[in-house]
């Protein structure tokens, strides 16, 4: 252990958080989470016993660095979109599939259940995850139960003792129908891919207007879920503060710089068109807050002009998207594409800001949307030149901009694939 390091760990926090093993290069080989930061992290410097695989990590490690959360649930969130950011390489040595947890939620059966499992399947149930500690979502789980009450197992009418208990929706004693059960379950989904603080407003209309119907039960029934949300809060996942220092994230800093941007860009919004040869366009909005995926902010576009012309999508999509004044502006725009998207975007931007044009850069692969695909930028500059910059597929810049185009790749295809499959079935 060097010097640096010795010292550096004397001022872990006793506080839970996402920590960073890096090695002499300065590159993150290890993410990991934990429920007290000073503990957890000292342990792999102890002179116990360890695993060969972990004494090799060990080894390699130069120095640690941290980010402090709220609670040991926002630890597992951030761990879990710390490692699909850096794909650290100790992190595949040392967890293989079996070790990487989904939720996982049939919600087209008529009767779906919720389950944790280690391997997706090819199904039509939807997947959350992956997250790295198994122990931790299944303990989640449980807590969120108590106010979305679900089968874990398939439903076969009878009466149980979790139907005594109320962590069965009831169908086997007609409490509710199938259809109410659905909504619930929609209502976990929401909360568990961060759409809270609307979930919060959608129940507190939805109770008011039963109650106004006069639909007392039911009321009562959504009374319940807000309140059980609201008391989530001091117990588990999700806090509504900031998702981390924003002066932790080396990849906003260093943005900061290379794009002479006044602060670090606290939102990142990301786009990407799809499409099968004009047929069923649509784009995604993705949103990435203090270098997080915010997912409750996500957006999709079906395109009102269906066309082969990627370019003209993209101008289409922009211009609704700076329409909504009620979301918050971007600090940085990231697009699908070159030269060509970013020339029909710029005129938009400019005059949606009087101010200060909207910054904005495109990622050019070329049509080569794999992982290995270089991370090369198009930045524009005042005098309507353009920069193309390749930067080093280890940089945190590269990570997290290769991070933001994939995830909005993979919302504009599963969109995408949902209109077509609608299509095909009319």
């Amino acid at each position: 252990m060097t010097d640096a390091l010795r010292e550096k760990l004397k001022t872990l926090p006793s506080a839970p958080g996402v920590y960073f093993h890096k090695n002499v290069a300065g590159e993150i080989i290890y993410v990991g989470k934990a429920a007290v930061l000073k503990n957890r992290v000292r342990q792999y410097f102890q002179n116990s016993k360890k695993d060969p695989k972990t004494a090799a990590l060990v080894e390699e490690i130069a120095m640690t660095d941290w980010i402090v959360v709220d609670t040991e649930m926002d630890a597992l969130f951030l761990e879990s979109e710390m490692i699909k950011r850096y794909m650290p390489k100790w992190n595949i040595l040392l967890r293989d599939d079996k070790n990487v947890s989904f939720i996982r939620i049939d919600i087209d059966s008529e009767i779906p259940t919720v389950t944790v499992t280690r391997q997706p399947l090819g199904d039509d149930a939807r997947y959350i995850g992956p997250f790295y500690a198994k122990r931790t979502i299944i303990d989640a789980l449980r807590i969120l139960r108590k106010i979305f009450p679900y089968y874990e197992k398939p439903y076969t009418g009878k009466k149980t003792l979790e139907t005594d208990l109320g962590l069965t929706p009831g169908l086997e004693i007609n409490k509710m129908t199938a259809a109410d059960y659905h909504k619930i379950l929609d209502n976990l989904i929401r909360y568990l891919e961060g759409d809270r603080k609307e979930l919060l407003l959608d129940l507190e209309r939805e109770m008011n207007s039963e109650s106004a119907l006069g639909h007392f039960e039911r009321a009562a029934e959504l009374r319940n879920e807000l309140f059980g949300l609201k008391g989530l809060k001091k117990k588990i996942v999700f806090s509504d503060k900031e998702f981390l220092d924003i002066s932790s994230d080396q990849a906003l800093l260093r943005l900061q710089t290379l794009l002479n941007l006044p602060t670090p860009p606290r939102r990142i919004e990301g786009y990407d068109i799809s499409h099968q040869s004009g047929l069923d366009v649509v784009a995604s909005m993705v949103v990435f807050t203090n270098g997080v995926a915010d997912r409750s902010e996500y957006r999709k576009f079906k395109l009102n002009n269906q066309q082969n012309n990627d370019t003209a999508s993209l101008k289409e999509v922009l211009s609704r998207r700076l329409k909504h004044s009620e979301w918050a502006f971007p600090d940085l725009i990231i697009l699908d594409g070159g030269i060509p998207q970013l020339s029909a975007v710029l005129s938009l931007l400019a005059s949606a800001s009087p101010s200060a044009q909207i910054p904005v850069i495109g990622r050019d692969k070329s049509g080569d949307h794999s992982k290995s695909a270089p991370v090369k930028i198009v930045i524009p500059r005042p005098d309507s030149s353009y920069e193309t910059v390749e930067l080093p597929p280890d940089s945190h810049i590269a990570r997290l901009i290769a991070r933001i185009d994939e995830e909005a790749h993979r919302f504009a295809i599963t969109y995408h694939t949902l209109l077509k499959r609608r299509r095909q079935f009319l």
